[in-house]
This record gives C-alpha cells, sequence and structure tokens, in this order.
C-alpha cells in the first residue's frame, strides 16, 4: 500500500485508498476538466471535495499541496520512477495525465504541440475572462455602477470567442476529428459562461453556433456528464 503520509493533505482528506491517484476538486470549471479526463482515460482515483465556499482551500493541509489555495490538484501514487506526485494548476494536470496514459493527447511531435498551444490559450485567456465575466455580471461585481470593467471583460470574451469559432469552423473538435486535452480544458468554460453566469445578454452566444455546437458535443460525452458532479457536492 502507498505511503501518503508525506502530504500533510491527507491528514484532512484521509485517502481510502492511497493507492490510487487522489483528487482534491470541486465541479467548477477547473475542477470538471480534471474529472472529466479521469473519466475519459479510466484511471482509478479517489474524488475529495473541497468546499472552496468555506476557504478549505486555504487551510495549511490544501496549500501544503497547492501554495496558490486553488482546485484542483492532485496526488499520484505511482508517480514518474514509482515515487509520489503531488501535483496542481489544471492545465498540468491534464499534460501530465495526457502524458502517463498515452490518451487524448497525440502522439505526433507537431500535433502535440498544436494540442498543448490550445491547452494554454484556454489556461491564459479563456478562464481568466470568462471568470471576471462571470464576476462582473453574474456576481459581486454587478452591483459596481461603473460598468466599465464589464465591458472590458465582455468584449474580451466575446473576441475569445471568436478566436474559438474560426478554429472550429470545418472541424468537429479543436484538434479535427480528434477529442483531446484542448476541448477537456476547454468546454467546460464555455458552458459555465452560458449556463451558470446566463452571460448571453452581453457575449450573444448566437454569434457562435459553431462553438455553442462543439461546446454542447463536449458536454453530452459520457465522461463529462459524470464529471459535471465530481467530486459530489454533498
Amino acid at each position: 500500500m502507498a505511503d501518503l503520509s508525506a502530504f500533510p493533505i491527507t491528514k484532512r482528506w484521509p485517502a481510502s485508498n492511497p493507492d490510487i491517484l487522489q483528487l482534491y476538486s470541486l465541479p467548477t470549471p477547473n475542477g470538471v476538466k480534471v474529472s472529466a479526463m479521469l473519466e475519459e482515460i479510466g484511471l482509478p482515483y479517489e474524488p475529495h471535495l473541497v468546499k472552496i465556499g468555506e476557504d478549505e482551500s486555504w487551510t495549511p493541509e490544501f496549500l501544503s499541496l497547492n501554495p496558490n489555495g486553488k482546485i484542483p490538484a492532485i496526488i499520484d501514487p505511482n508517480g514518474p520512477d514509482g515515487k509520489p506526485l503531488g501535483l496542481f494548476e489544471s492545465g498540468a494536470i491534464l499534460i501530465y495525465l495526457a502524458e502517463k496514459t498515452g490518451k487524448l493527447l497525440p502522439t505526433d511531435p507537431a500535433r502535440r504541440y498544436e494540442t498543448m498551444q490550445w491547452v494554454f490559450f484556454q489556461m491564459a485567456a479563456v478562464g481568466p475572462m470568462f471568470g471576471q465575466v462571470g464576476f462582473f455580471y453574474r456576481y459581486a461585481g454587478r452591483e459596481w455602477e461603473d460598468k466599465r470593467p464589464l465591458n472590458r471583460y465582455a468584449t474580451e470574451s466575446k473576441r475569445l470567442m471568436g478566436v474559438l469559432e474560426a478554429r472550429l469552423n470545418g472541424r468537429q473538435w479543436i484538434m479535427g476529428d480528434e477529442y483531446t486535452i484542448a476541448d477537456v480544458a476547454t468546454f467546460p468554460w464555455v458552458r459555465n459562461l452560458q449556463m451558470f453566469y446566463e452571460a448571453d445578454p452581453v457575449i450573444g452566444f448566437k454569434l457562435f453556433p459553431r462553438t455553442m455546437e462543439w461546446m454542447k458535443r463536449a458536454s453530452e460525452r459520457p465522461a463529462s456528464v459524470k464529471a459535471f458532479d465530481i467530486p459530489a457536492r454533498g
């Protein structure tokens, strides 16, 4: 049985089966990325609910694994060279799991790097910009009288939706016929922008039909459907 005692997070969220991958998460867009990936690749894992609304990600135990205080994070007891590996940042986790299992990442070197560039596009642009739309349109920022921040982030999010719309012209998935970590990384954020932020009035989803159909296809995959409730909120 694997010894995970070197990871303080396991004291607050004990592992029932320390021999399988441990996931510390919540079904937000970033959390869904990793749970969907795990479901897609079929790698056994144990999910642990981190209640970010109760500041559990800022506890010493969680910060010992991710000093940035954000979900998701993982511990793989069977990491490189058979040693346990703790990892945070959803994009890094997707690449790690893809390389570990040989799934959802092309083996051709050029296509591999092309896929990764779209993962980084999501991490650097889509997630941060869409998240700001959520804050300023749906959550606390909506009460601010100054609408310049909302207009700034909404305009940039529309531009990013346009980038996806152009990329998906003639393609089923971001990389063509092959579903990859580029799709896994990105579709939860488009879905969140539509369903939870209800941002259609400031985005105009009808302007991006290919993107919305792609998001729907990705969301309806069996792995995605499961991921929307992993870890269960209880």
